[in-house]
């Protein structure tokens, strides 16, 4: 059976459970693309070999607080107020993607 993509696993958060399962899949992705990586290097001037725009984790959380302040945290991308543990995923997953 095929793993479930990051975007998959994002659209059902919906309790802590679920949460953790994102960043369990999330910790996974930065691991495999580490791997990928190493084995063929892309170009350093951007994403690396998983899609992560952010290497550092003073990049990942810069991206993840541009992407919540300008998304107001998710709230204009059509995320729901009263599902707080999707908008966090969403927060983790914005500091892999957002430039």
């Amino acid at each position: 059976m095929p793993s479930e993509s990051l975007h998959d696993l994002l659209a059902v958060v919906n309790s802590e459970r679920s949460l953790l399962d994102f960043i369990a899949a999330l910790v996974k992705d930065r691991r495999d693309a580490m791997i990928a990586e190493k084995q063929n290097p892309t170009s350093p001037y951007g994403a690396d070999a998983g899609g992560w725009q952010n290497t550092s984790i003073e990049a990942f959380l810069e991206a993840a607080a541009a992407w919540a302040e300008s998304t107001n945290f998710g709230l204009t991308q059509g995320f729901h107020p009263d599902n707080p543990w999707r908008r966090f995923a969403a927060f983790l997953y914005g500091g892999k993607i957002y430039e």
